[in-house]
C-alpha cells in the first residue's frame, strides 16, 4: 500500500504584494516565480523528493523523507532570499489526491492565502519513520509516443504546444477523478504521476481514455520507492524499456 506525503506551497499574500505599492512588472514577477521554483526544487530534490509548480503562486511536494524540521529550513531559507514568504501545509495519505487534500485544508484553516497576517505557517504531519517502507510513493512517468515526427517536426510551436498541453490536461484530469492520482506537466512532452497502488490495467486505462478522448497517444514508465526520487528514477528506466520494446506500460517494481 501506497503512504504518500505530500506538502502544499503557498506564498503567504502574494495576490495583494504583486500591486503594493503599486502594479509590479509582469516580468519581474515571472522572474522571482520561475527562481523561487527552481530553489524550491533544488531544496526539496536534495532530500530526495520532488516539487511541481501548478500556479508558481501554490505548489505540490511529493515529500516523503523529509520531516518537518527540513521544512522550516526551507522555509527559512526562502524567507532569507526572497521578498516574499511562504506557508507549508504536510498531510499523508493512502492517495495523493487524499493527503493534498488534508493538507490543504490545513492551511485554509490557518488563514487566507491573501491574509497579511498570515506569515510562514508550518503544520502537518509526516510518515513515522517506524512505518515507512520501500512501496510508499508510485510515481508514473509518462511520455506522448513520437512527439517529435508527429508535432515538433510538423506544426509550429503554438499548436504543437496546443496539442500537447491538450493530451496533458486530459490525463490529469482523468488520473485524479478515476485515480486520486496528482499528474504534472514537467517540460517538453512529459507528464509525472504520483499514484496510489495502481496495476498495469489501470494505466492501460488511462492511456486509452486520453487517445479516445483527445487523440493523443502516450506510454508510461512506473516505479516505487521510499521517496520520489527513488521511485522517480525507476520510472526513468521504465520509460525507456518501453521505448525499447515499444511497449506502452512498464512497470518495475
Amino acid at each position: 500500500m501506497t503512504n504518500t506525503q505530500v506538502t502544499h506551497i503557498q506564498i503567504d499574500n502574494y495576490g495583494p504584494w504583486t500591486v503594493t505599492p503599486e502594479p509590479r512588472r509582469e516580468v519581474d514577477l515571472q522572474t522571482l516565480q520561475s527562481r523561487l521554483f527552481a530553489d524550491l526544487s533544488q531544496l526539496f530534490g536534495n532530500r530526495d523528493a520532488y516539487v511541481f509548480f501548478t500556479r508558481f503562486d501554490n505548489m505540490i511536494a511529493v515529500s516523503n523523507g523529509v520531516d518537518l524540521d527540513d521544512h522550516a529550513l526551507i522555509q527559512e531559507s526562502v524567507a532569507n532570499r526572497y521578498p516574499v514568504t511562504m506557508s507549508l501545509s504536510v498531510a499523508t495519505g493512502t492517495t495523493p489526491a487524499e493527503a493534498l487534500g488534508t493538507a490543504t485544508e490545513q492551511l485554509q484553516a490557518a488563514g487566507s492565502a491573501q491574509d497579511e497576517h498570515r506569515r510562514e505557517i508550518l503544520k502537518g504531519r509526516v510518515v513515522d519513520e517506524e512505518f515507512r517502507t520501500d512501496e510508499d510513493v508510485q510515481i508514473a512517468h509518462f511520455d506522448v509516443n513520437d512527439a517529435t515526427e508527429k508535432y515538433t517536426d510538423q506544426l509550429n510551436e503554438f499548436d504543437t504546444f496546443i496539442e500537447i498541453e491538450q493530451g496533458y490536461a486530459e490525463l490529469m484530469r482523468h488520473m485524479r477523478r478515476a485515480h486520486d492520482s496528482l499528474a504534472f506537466f514537467v517540460g517538453g512532452d512529459n507528464v509525472i504521476a504520483t499514484c496510489p497502488e495502481l496495476d498495469e490495467a489501470d494505466y492501460r486505462e488511462a492511456i486509452d481514455h486520453v487517445q479516445e478522448t483527445v487523440g493523443v497517444e502516450l506510454k508510461v514508465g512506473v516505479g516505487r520507492g521510499a521517496v520520489a526520487a527513488a521511485a522517480g528514477i525507476t520510472a526513468k528506466h521504465a520509460l525507456e524499456e518501453c521505448r525499447a520494446t515499444g511497449d506502452d506500460v512498464t512497470i518495475e517494481f
